[in-house]
């Protein structure tokens, strides 16, 4: 006879083992429906950036896009000169502009709402695009945007009262400890006081001028070149490895808490510096090349989120490819739905964002974690 409590030890290690593959199994189907999700919206935002590339003042087939691609690199394969200069001086710069803008976006507004717990922030929420537009329109209203240079100081202005913005921000939440409280509400006084300082230029600003200072603020992409979308890049894939590496301390800080995050060792104050100075790196670095692009940075997060979960190891890349696909497809919309005219990013943005906010919102019924 078998004794009572060698059958029950058995009993165990065989349960055991089969929890474990068990939760191994149900593990790997998690993953792989992260995996399908971020495989699915790569295909779509690779749909866009072709159907984009056919649009325009002149309408190509999609055949007549890849031979331009291609016949740049194939020297068998020919296409017409006119159709490849058009491809490669004016829509692909615009396209992948497009695409490293909303990715960017998307990311520093994931980024900054795991720091602080708060659905409502993003990029924009603490000041950094009402510091760019300030930026800019000072550039405007003393003259120097109208010199042969003028567009590179515009940018240089808006840039340095971007990233100015987030280093003011970073040093007012260092005097109350680096807590997510002070920077949203620091945030929100700095956009209130950039727009102040920008409604007293518009004030005073002759027409020309204040044409100027209206028209940055719509966003727009059709100012992209590969010159421009190079800076873009460079900062966005400087700034990207870091939030990688810490996902898994942004998880521990969304999830527990700042309490928790530093009981488990993290050092909570460094990354939420870290990250709130990378975001406005990146936003800045965007801004001050495409204008204000707005709610990319509030509802790619959301989007992402309310698909894949708070695990950012997966949140962050799928944001960035949301965020890219609602800029493109607001491209799209701008340039097609009054073509020849041209609707300005900003715009289509915001009247896609503000629907897709609110249902996001109204369809959550606990928190939005």
């Amino acid at each position: 006879m078998h004794r009572p409590d060698r059958i029950t030890s058995t009993s165990l290690k065989i349960t055991g083992k089969a929890d474990s593959r068990g939760a191994r199994q149900a593990y790997s189907e998690f993953v792989a429906r992260k995996i399908l999700f971020l495989i699915v919206s790569l295909a779509i935002m690779l749909f866009l950036a072709v159907l984009s590339a056919s649009l325009g003042g002149t309408t190509e087939s999609w055949s007549e896009v890849f031979r331009a691609i291609l016949s740049r690199y194939f020297s068998s394969i020919e296409s017409d000169p006119f159709v490849e200069s058009i491809i490669w001086h004016l829509r692909l710069p615009r396209i992948f502009m497009g695409i490293v803008a909303g990715a960017g976006l998307g990311v520093a507004g994931a980024v900054m709402q795991g720091v602080t717990r708060n659905p409502l922030v993003s990029p924009f929420t603490v000041g950094i695009s009402s510091a760019a537009a300030f930026g800019a329109s000072m550039a405007i209203m003393f003259g120097v945007g109208y010199a042969g240079i003028g567009t590179y100081i515009i940018i240089l202005s808006a840039f340095i009262s971007a990233l100015g913005c987030g280093f003011l921000v970073f040093f007012i939440s260092r005097l109350k400890r680096s807590s997510p409280e002070t920077m949203v509400l620091a945030g929100i006084a700095l956009t209130y006081f950039f727009g102040s300082l920008t409604a007293i230029l518009q004030f005073f600003a002759n027409e020309q001028q204040l044409n100027a200072m209206v028209n940055w603020t719509f966003g727009t992409l059709s100012g992209a070149d590969w010159h421009k979308l190079t800076v873009v890049t460079v900062a966005f894939l400087l700034s990207m490895p870091v939030f990688i590496r810490l996902s898994w301390d942004l998880n521990i800080m969304f999830s527990g808490g700042d309490e928790a995050a530093k009981s488990l060792g993290i050092n909570v104050a460094r990354v939420r510096n870290v990250s709130l100075l990378l975001s406005s790196f990146i936003t800045a670095a965007i801004v001050c090349f495409t204008g204000i692009i707005g709610f990319v940075g509030l509802v790619a997060p959301h989007v992402a989120r309310m698909v894949l979960g708070s695990d950012h190891r997966f949140l962050l890349p799928a944001s960035c490819v949301v965020g890219s696909i609602l800029v493109i497809g607001a491209d799209i919309v701008g340039r097609a739905i009054l073509a020849p005219i041209i609707i300005p990013i900003g715009i289509v943005i915001s009247f896609i964002g503000v629907p897709m906010f609110l249902y996001l919102v109204m369809t959550r019924d606990t928190g939005w974690d």
